[in-house]
C-alpha cells in the first residue's frame, strides 16, 4: 500500500458513515463486486444448489446446540440443572431431585420453600429439555408473538434456553436506547428497528475494507481495524454516528431482549446467535417455551436488524420493505449458539 493510500485510510474514521453510505455505489472493485454477490446474494435454493430456513431441518440444527443451563437464586434458596436432576440449597445443605423419579418430591419441596412454583416448573421443564421431550415450532414474527400470548408461559424453560448469556447490560439503557422495556419483548423487538435506524448505521465502509481486504489484497493489509470503534449501547446512545455489522446487530438485540429474567418479562423469550456462514451473515434467532394440551412446545422466530438498518440507510424500504421478519427464504442457518 503507498503512503498516500495509507494517509487517506487513516482519514476514514473521521467522514460520516451516512455521507459515505450515500456515495458509496461503485466503490469496490471488479473482483471485490464479484465475490461479495455471490457471497449475499446468492446459494438460498437458487440454481440447483443452496437451502433456507423454510427448507432446511431446523429442529435438528437447533436442538444439536441446545444445552438447557440454570442456576437461579428463587426465594434465597438456589436452583440448579445438573447432569441427571435439580440441585436445590436448604437450611441443612443441598437436596437433589433426580429426573423421572421426584415429581412428587419437586412439589412438596417446593411448597416446604416457598418457591411459588417455580421449583416445580423447573422440574417438569428441565425433565422435557434434557430428555428432548418437546416440540420447536417455526413461524414468522407476529405469529410467534401471538402463539406465545396465547399459550401457557413457562420462564423456567426459557431461563434454561438462555443458558449463561443473559443479563449482561443495564435494562434502564436497553430502555433509553429503544424506549421501550425488555419486559416487553414483543414490543422492545419491533421497537429496536426504529433504535438502531436512529443511533446507529450498518457499517458499509468497514464492510467495503474488508472486502478489498479479503478478495482484492488477500489479507496483505488490515483495513478493516481503521474503521473499527465502541458499538455498545451507551456508544450508540452517546451518538458517535456507530457503524455495526451484522454480528453486532445480532449480539446488542440478544443482549436487549435478554436484559431482564424470563419471569419477570410479559412474553418469556430467549435469544439465539444465527449463523450463515455461505453468506457470512449473522442475525437473531428467538425462542420461547409454551404448555399447549400439557405438552413442551418451543415456538421460535428470526429477525434480522442488519437488514431493517441497511434498508433505511439506503433509503430502499419501498421497494426491499421493513427487512426485520427473517424467517423466509432469503435466510439459512449453519450453526445455532444460545
Amino acid at each position: 500500500m503507498t503512503e498516500e493510500a495509507s494517509g487517506r485510510l487513516e482519514e476514514l474514521p473521521d467522514v460520516s458513515r451516512r455521507r459515505f453510505i450515500a456515495g458509496a455505489g461503485g466503490t469496490v472493485a471488479g473482483a471485490a463486486a464479484v465475490r461479495a454477490v455471490d457471497n449475499v446474494l446468492l446459494g438460498y435454493g437458487e440454481f440447483g444448489y443452496g437451502t433456507n430456513l423454510l427448507e432446511q431441518d431446523l429442529t435438528g440444527l437447533v436442538a444439536d446446540s441446545l444445552r438447557p443451563w440454570y442456576d437461579e437464586r428463587v426465594a434465597g434458596h438456589r436452583l440448579r440443572v445438573v447432569d441427571g436432576g435439580i440441585a436445590v440449597s436448604t437450611a441443612d445443605g443441598s437436596r437433589r431431585l433426580e429426573f423421572g423419579a421426584d415429581a412428587g418430591a419437586a412439589a412438596d419441596l417446593d411448597a416446604d420453600l416457598g418457591l411459588g412454583g417455580r421449583l416445580e416448573a423447573l422440574y417438569a421443564d428441565a425433565s422435557d429439555l434434557v430428555a428432548g421431550d418437546y416440540e420447536f415450532v417455526f413461524d414468522e414474527p407476529a405469529t410467534f408473538f401471538e402463539r406465545v400470548a396465547d399459550a401457557e408461559p413457562r420462564p423456567e424453560a426459557v431461563t434454561a434456553l438462555r443458558g449463561q448469556t443473559d443479563r449482561q447490560v443495564d435494562p434502564d439503557v436497553v430502555e433509553q436506547f429503544a424506549g421501550v422495556s425488555p419486559r416487553r419483548p414483543a414490543a422492545l423487538a419491533d421497537a429496536l428497528v426504529g433504535a438502531f435506524r436512529e443511533h446507529a448505521s450498518y457499517d458499509i465502509p468497514r464492510y467495503v475494507a474488508g472486502s478489498v481486504e479479503d478478495n482484492v489484497l488477500l489479507g496483505a493489509a488490515d483495513l478493516r481495524s481503521p474503521l473499527e470503534g465502541p458499538v455498545n449501547f451507551e456508544a450508540m446512545l452517546a451518538g458517535d454516528d456507530a457503524g455495526l455489522f451484522c454480528y453486532e446487530f445480532a449480539i446488542r438485540s440478544m443482549e436487549a431482549l435478554q436484559a431482564v429474567a424470563p419471569h419477570v418479562q410479559r412474553t418469556p423469550v430467549a435469544a439465539a446467535y444465527v449463523r450463515d456462514a455461505r453468506h457470512k451473515h449473522v442475525y437473531t434467532g428467538v425462542a420461547s417455551a409454551v404448555r399447549e394440551n400439557g405438552d413442551l412446545v418451543v415456538p421460535m422466530t428470526f429477525l434480522d436488524y442488519t437488514h431493517s438498518t441497511l434498508y433505511d440507510d439506503l433509503g430502499a424500504t419501498p421497494v426491499a420493505g421493513r427487512g426485520l421478519a427473517a424467517y423466509d427464504d432469503r435466510h439459512r442457518a449453519t450453526h445455532v449458539r444460545w
